[in-house]
């Protein structure tokens, strides 16, 4: 099974593009939650309205946003140990890209109190990533969700605790502890 990151059809059209620089630039510059919708459209030079034909609310467009920054994993490798690895750091180089890490944990609080926004993270985000995960490490669903919140949860508590992305020895650290635990 090949991932894709975007649905078949038309392109993402350049409006999108725009709105997913303007919202990544806005939450690195103000945070997340001062990365409004209305800022967000100003930044990005269209209407709020722009915005709302494309996505129902600020955790859609977040969530299609980290899609978008997230791409397709490169689970390179030819051992178990070697794709788990690869998948490690290519998750912990994108959390700490600008305004990533920031939107990735902004949206997973909301989604706390927001059924229809888990709903959303859960099938168009984590959802394509867990298929991918499991088809190149044969391993059953549970055992690859468990992989996504260990590295994950690691990943966005450092961001969280430090304002800053895990330094890459204590990545080296958490590739250690992952692939002796799992």
């Amino acid at each position: 099974m090949a991932f894709t990151a975007r649905p078949p059809g038309r392109p993402r059209s350049s409006v999108d593009a725009t709105v997913f620089a303007a919202t990544l630039r806005t939450i690195d510059e103000l945070g997340y939650t001062h990365a409004t919708v209305d800022r967000i459209a100003a930044a990005a030079g269209v209407a709020k309205t722009t915005i709302y034909r494309r996505w129902p609310s600020k955790g859609a467009l977040i969530a299609a946003c980290l899609l978008d920054a997230f791409g397709a994993p490169p689970l390179a490798g030819d051992t178990r140990a070697e794709i788990m690895t690869s998948a490690i750091r290519w998750g912990a180089a994108k959390i700490s890209e600008p305004g990533v890490g920031g939107a990735f944990a902004g949206v997973f609080t909301d989604a706390i109190n927001d059924p229809a926004l888990r709903e959303i993270l859960s099938s168009q985000f984590q959802e394509p990533y867990r298929l991918a995960l499991q088809e190149a490490l044969h391993e059953p669903s549970q055992r690859v969700l468990f992989f996504i919140d260990v590295v994950t949860g690691t990943l966005l508590h450092r961001m969280g605790m430090t304002g800053e992305p895990m330094a890459e020895s204590d990545v080296d650290a958490l590739v250690e502890l992952v692939l002796c635990a799992l």
